[in-house]
């Protein structure tokens, strides 16, 4: 399975919608908090061309945020790109 890196805030709801739709399909992933860490929101900012969170890898590929996730879901990818 592939390495999954989620950037996010404690008090963002796509956060949370998307840590649970990630957490419902059984996948691990590593959790980066952003909440007052300025370097770390500029690093995830300069990675992913965006500045709101969540921000979203699946091995080597920037998903983008929750939406983008759950759009790659109702696609039948997201399956796909985790097992790649």
């Amino acid at each position: 399975m592939a390495d999954v890196i989620v950037y996010s805030s404690d008090w963002c709801p796509y956060c949370v919608r998307a840590k649970q739709l990630l957490q419902k399909k059984g996948v691990a992933f590593d959790e980066i908090k952003v909440d007052g860490k300025p370097q770390v929101r500029a690093e995830m900012s300069q990675k992913a061309g965006r500045t709101s969170v969540p921000q979203i890898w699946i091995g080597a590929s920037h998903v983008g945020g929750c939406d983008d996730l759950f759009a790659l879901e109702r696609a039948g990818k997201l399956d796909v790109l985790l097992q790649a």
